[in-house]
């Protein structure tokens, strides 16, 4: 199973090591296997302002509602309900559940083929955890999540750009692109000195890590209120944090070394794979 923690740390839960997380509308996160396809699971949360809120969201369910049936899923009371309807020539039905976890409403749904097997969605529900404390996920590598996804490729082509116009050349993503990172890095001009854009080049140099070595993955880390993209080698301990390396590199040095740091990652690894 994987694990996936929601941002903010509202909630976390499981779901099938085969499965992965897809891009949906904001605020729902949607889960399916994209080999072999049996099924969308889907989960939203939202935070009301006292203990009754959940509840009162169920109440207003059955209300408003009529297939609507009070249930539980394990120890949490829910509303449950489903339909079936047809697109194009196939049939589906898609099993609706809304939880009560007090100050917070979490609302799932599974659409299968028609009259589908809902048990996998019940024990990806089971498997949900919401913390009674804030930033309770103190410290935590997951999947890499659809936010950091896309705060990994809006980097890359930021970067992409500036090379462009910088330097009037391409960039890949490769180890020979290095220097050109380096460049950009150790610029005076006032506008790379901008967090924002050191940012935007330690994730294009986790982008480079992850083209040239195979095995290395990027994942999201949960620490406290942190929560952002690091690296991790297959069946290692090693972590690699782009955004802190070279961001306290710069600020302790004025400038981070980034064709050394490759290196010495590389070297890293290469010494785990002769071990």
């Amino acid at each position: 199973m994987k694990k996936f923690i929601s941002p903010g740390g509202w909630f976390s839960l499981e779901y099938p090591s085969d499965w992965n997380e897809f891009e949906n509308s904001e605020d729902t996160f949607l889960f399916y296997n994209p080999n072999l396809w049996n099924g969308n699971f889907r989960i939203s949360a939202t935070l009301g302002r006292n203990m009754e809120y959940g509840k009162a969201c169920l109440n207003a369910e059955l209300k408003e509602n009529p297939t609507a049936v009070v249930s539980r899923i394990g120890k949490t009371g829910c509303v449950y309900s489903f339909e079936t309807f047809q697109e194009g020539a196939a049939w589906y039905t898609s099993y609706f559940w809304m939880l009560d976890y007090g100050k917070i409403c979490i609302e799932c749904s599974f659409t299968t083929h028609k009259n589908g097997e809902k048990s996998i969605a019940e024990k990806i529900i089971q498997s949900i955890f919401v913390p009674k404390t804030k930033h309770f996920f103190a410290h935590e590598i997951i999947p890499i999540r659809i936010l950091e996804v896309g705060e990994i490729n809006a980097a890359f082509e930021a970067v992409e750009k500036m090379v462009k116009k910088e330097l009037s050349k391409d960039f890949t993503g490769s180890e020979k692109d290095l220097v050109k990172l380096q460049h950009l890095l150790d610029s005076t001009n006032p506008k790379f000195q901008k967090a924002e854009i050191k940012e935007q080049i330690a994730l294009a140099f986790g982008a480079i890590l992850v083209n040239e070595m195979d095995g290395m993955d990027w994942n999201t880390l949960i620490e406290v209120d942190r929560e952002c993209p690091v690296l991790c080698f297959e069946n290692s301990s090693i972590t690699i944090d782009p955004l802190s390396l070279i961001i306290n590199k710069v600020k302790n040095s004025g400038t981070c070394d980034l064709t050394a740091e490759y290196n010495r990652i590389h070297q890293q690894v290469e010494e785990f794979l002769k071990s």
